[in-house]
C-alpha cells in the first residue's frame, strides 16, 4: 500500500466554511412508535426487573445516535414503572457491596447519555461517572467487552427481521440438510434465532447449532456459545460452516473467517427488506493481505504511538503495559496518547510517529488506515511486527480480545529474539562488558524496509542508546571517580530529563519549525540590526472570516 510522503492538507477553504459534508454513521430514526412498540423494543419490563433486583438508585441510560429520538419516551416509561417502587432502607452488613444503597432511600433518578466518549458499542463509564451513576443501561448492539468499574444492563432491543426471507435464503444456500452449520446473528437480531432454528429443523435440517449470547469475547465464537464438541476441542470449530445474519464488524469477520470452515453473511439491508438470495461465501484473503502488509511495513519503525481509545474496558491498563514492554524489548520507543474519536487529522499532528497501536474494545481496535498518514495496528499485529523475520509467520489466525493476548503473552514469557538481545545487553552492562554489547550489535542481521528495499540503520534507537550507555558505564568504572571530562559519543541521542528521546531527536533534525520564536536569530552587529523588520498587525475578527489590515482599510 502506498503511503503519502507528506502531510495531507487538513485546512478548509474559505468558500467551504459552512459546508458540512460529513455523512452520519447511521440515520436518525424518524418513525414515531406507539407506547406498546417502545415497551417491547426496549425491553422495559426486563430492565425494570433488573434495576429493582440490583437496588440501584442512579441509572444512566446510554443510547446510540440512531435511537436518541426514542430516549425521552423510554426514560419516561422506566421512570413511571420505577416510581411505584422507591428504595427503602434495608439492614445489611457493613462493608458489603450494597451498604452504600441503604443510606440513600427515596425515588430513583435516570439520566440519558448521548454523544459517547468512544464507540457506541462500548459502555461509556466515563459519562456515567459524571452523574455518579450506580449502573448503566446500554441500548443497541454491543461489543460486550467486560467493564472495569460499573455494572451494566444490556438491552439489545428487538429489531424487526424478515424471518421468512432469511429461512428461504438459508435453504437456497445450503442444499445438504446434513451439513454442520452454526446459526449466528448480530446482537440486535439474536432474539429471532430460536424461531428460525425450530422452523429449519422441522424442514429437515439435522445438524444446526444455534448460538446464544454470552459475555465472553475470548470464546472461539466471540460472545457466543459453541457446540459441545468445540468446548472439548476448539480445533473442531474448523469443521463447521457459519451462517451470520447482518453484516459483522471487520474484526469479528476476520476472527470468524479464520476459525470456521466457511462463512456466509446475510446482509443487514436484506434482513430488513426481506430479500431472498443464495448467500455467497465471504472471503477475507484480501483483507488479511492488507493487514499483513501494514504490519510488515511497521517492522522497521523506530517510534510507535500507543492510542488508548478506552478507559472502560477491563484489563486495558494491562494491555497498555504489555504493549509498552514489547516495544521497549524490541529496542524501540513508544509514546502514549489518550484519544476519544480517532481521525486522520488528530494523529497526523505527530509526524515523528512511524506507526500507531490502538487499544480499544476488541471490535473497534481494527481501523482501516487507508486515510491515515501512518499505519494503525492492533496489539496482536504489533506482536507480529516486532517479531524477527524468521519468527514472523502469518497463519491467517486473528486475535482481537485483550484476554487472549495477555494469556498468550503469559505462556510465552521467555520472549522473542529482541527480548533476548535486550536481556543480554542488561547482563553485559551489569558486568561491565561493553565490548560484548558492541559485538552483539555488530553481529545482528541487517534490517531492510520491505516496501522500498532500503537498509534501515535506526530501526532500534533505544537498543543502540542502551548499548552506548553500557559503554559509558564501563568507561566510568575504568576511570574511577568519574571527575575527568568524557567525550560524548557521536551517535548519542538527544535526552530530556536524562532519558533518551527519539521524538526530540526527530524535532531537532527533521522539523524546520520548532515553535514560536525558534526562527528568530538575535544579532548584535549594526549591519544585522538593519535587516530586522517592524512588527505588523495581524488578522483580527471572528474565526469564520478573519480581517487583515489591508481588507479593513479598503472597506
Amino acid at each position: 500500500m502506498d503511503n503519502p510522503q507528506v502531510h495531507p492538507a487538513f485546512s478548509t477553504p474559505a468558500t467551504h466554511i459552512f459546508d458540512d459534508d460529513v455523512a452520519p454513521t447511521e440515520a436518525l430514526s424518524d418513525v414515531r412508535r406507539s407506547p406498546e412498540q417502545l415497551h417491547v423494543r426496549y425491553e422495559i419490563d426486563r430492565t425494570v426487573a433488573e434495576i429493582k433486583r440490583g437496588k440501584w438508585k442512579r441509572i444512566a441510560l446510554q443510547f446510540p445516535d440512531n435511537m436518541l429520538p426514542d430516549a425521552p419516551a423510554v426514560c419516561e416509561r422506566l421512570s413511571r414503572q420505577l416510581l411505584h417502587d422507591p428504595l427503602k432502607p434495608v439492614a445489611v452488613k457493613p462493608g458489603s457491596d450494597d451498604s452504600h444503597q441503604t443510606n440513600n432511600p427515596g425515588p430513583r433518578k435516570l439520566f440519558i447519555l448521548a454523544d459517547t466518549s468512544y464507540g457506541a458499542c462500548c459502555v461509556d463509564e466515563i459519562a456515567a461517572e459524571h452523574v455518579s451513576a450506580d449502573v448503566v443501561v446500554h441500548y443497541g448492539r454491543a461489543c460486550l467487552s467486560p467493564t472495569a468499574r460499573l455494572p451494566v444492563i444490556h438491552a439489545f432491543t428487538h429489531q424487526p427481521l424478515a424471518t421468512d426471507a432469511v429461512i428461504e435464503s438459508f435453504k437456497h444456500t445450503y442444499r445438504d440438510h446434513d451439513e454442520s452449520i452454526i446459526l449466528m446473528a448480530d446482537t440486535i437480531y439474536a432474539s429471532h434465532l430460536q424461531n428460525i432454528d425450530s422452523i429449519l429443523k422441522v424442514q429437515g435440517y439435522t445438524s444446526i447449532f444455534t448460538t446464544n449470547i454470552v459475555h465472553d469475547p475470548s470464546s472461539p465464537l466471540p460472545n457466543r456459545t459453541v457446540p459441545e464438541s468445540v468446548y472439548r476441542d476448539p480445533e473442531k470449530l474448523g469443521e463447521w460452516q457459519l451462517f451470520h445474519i447482518s453484516d459483522p464488524p471487520d474484526s469479528l469477520l476476520l476472527t470468524l473467517a479464520s476459525r470456521v470452515s466457511g462463512i456466509r453473511v446475510y446482509p443487514t439491508q436484506a434482513a430488513t427488506t426481506g430479500q431472498v438470495m443464495a448467500v455467497p461465501a465471504v472471503s477475507t484473503k484480501a483483507a488479511l493481505r492488507r493487514r499483513y502488509g501494514l504490519l510488515a511495513s511497521a517492522s522497521t519503525v523506530p517510534i510507535f504511538g500507543i492510542l488508548v481509545n478506552t478507559l472502560s474496558v477491563k484489563n486495558y491498563l494491562h494491555v497498555v503495559e504489555h504493549v509498552k514492554s514489547c516495544i521497549s524489548a524490541a529496542g524501540k520507543k513508544s509514546y502514549t496518547f489518550v484519544v476519544g474519536k480517532i481521525n486522520a487529522a488528530k494523529v497526523a499532528n505527530f509526524s515523528e510517529i512511524g506507526a500507531w497501536v490502538v487499544i480499544g474494545c476488541w471490535e473497534s481496535s481494527l481501523i482501516d488506515s487507508s486515510d491515515f498518514w501512518k499505519p494503525i495496528l492492533t496489539p496482536f499485529e504489533l506482536e507480529l511486527a516486532l517479531a524477527s523475520d524468521d519468527a514472523r509467520v502469518w497463519t491467517g489466525e486473528w486475535k482481537s480480545d485483550f484476554q487472549t493476548i495477555l494469556d498468550a503473552a503469559a505462556r510465552h514469557a521467555d520472549g522473542g529474539d529482541s527480548v533476548k538481545i535486550h536481556a543480554q545487553a542488561e547482563a553485559s552492562a551489569a558486568d561491565g562488558e561493553a565490548g560484548y554489547v558492541d559485538s552483539e550489535s555488530e553481529s545482528a542481521p541487517p534490517e531492510f524496509d520491505l516496501r522500498t528495499g532500503r537498509y534501515v540503520s535506526h530501526s532500534r534507537p533505544m537498543l543502540a542508546q542502551f548499548q552506548s550507555a553500557s559503554a559509558n558505564h564501563h568507561d566510568k568504572r575504568l576511570q574511577g571517580d568519574g571527575s575527568a571530562l568524557v567525550l560524548r559519543p557521536k551517535g548519542d541521542m538527544v535526552s530530556i530529563g536524562n532519558e533518551a528521546s527519539p521524538g526530540a531527536e526527530f524535532l531537532q533534525l527533521n522539523r524546520t519549525w520548532k515553535g514560536l520564536g525558534s526562527d528568530l536569530e538575535i544579532g548584535y552587529d549594526t549591519s544585522e540590526l538593519n535587516n530586522s523588520v517592524a512588527v505588523e498587525e495581524g488578522r483580527s475578527g471572528l474565526a469564520r472570516g478573519y480581517l487583515s489590515v489591508h481588507s479593513a482599510t479598503e472597506r
